[in-house]
């Protein structure tokens, strides 16, 4: 699902080189998201081991204090990655972007910010 900006966004993180031994040899798929208030107004940049199962906590209120203090209950932009590791790394990446970059990633993809959770496979 992954694009690249198209103007004014950093470039992606480079993933990082490790053998099959790292993380004793448990090479777990990951996943950077970023969720929305219905307003469009705040977001958040997470990241998870499963997409599927984060979003619907994060849906009940039970995602993280700010997620639930500012009702951020819509998947409008998600990336899937071979490692947890480069999955950390990116979304450590885009906690430093500024919004305007964060917006551009997510209408690269999502141009009209919806709501992406009902095609998640629950």
């Amino acid at each position: 699902m992954t694009k690249k900006c198209e103007a004014n966004c950093p470039e992606r993180v480079a993933e990082p080189v490790f053998d099959n031994n790292d993380m004793g040899g448990n090479m777990r798929r990951g996943y950077v998201y970023i969720m929305m208030n219905r307003t469009r107004t705040t977001l958040y940049a997470g990241v998870t081991s499963d997409l599927s199962a984060r979003v619907q906590s994060h849906k009940e209120g039970r995602g993280s204090k700010f997620t639930s203090r500012y009702k951020l209950s819509d998947l409008v932009y998600y990336e899937e990655h071979d490692s947890i590791v480069v999955a950390i790394a990116r979304e450590k990446q885009l906690k430093n972007w500024k919004r305007e970059w964060k917006i551009e990633l997510i209408r690269s993809v999502n141009f009209e910010m919806r709501d992406l959770s009902s095609d998640l496979l629950v």
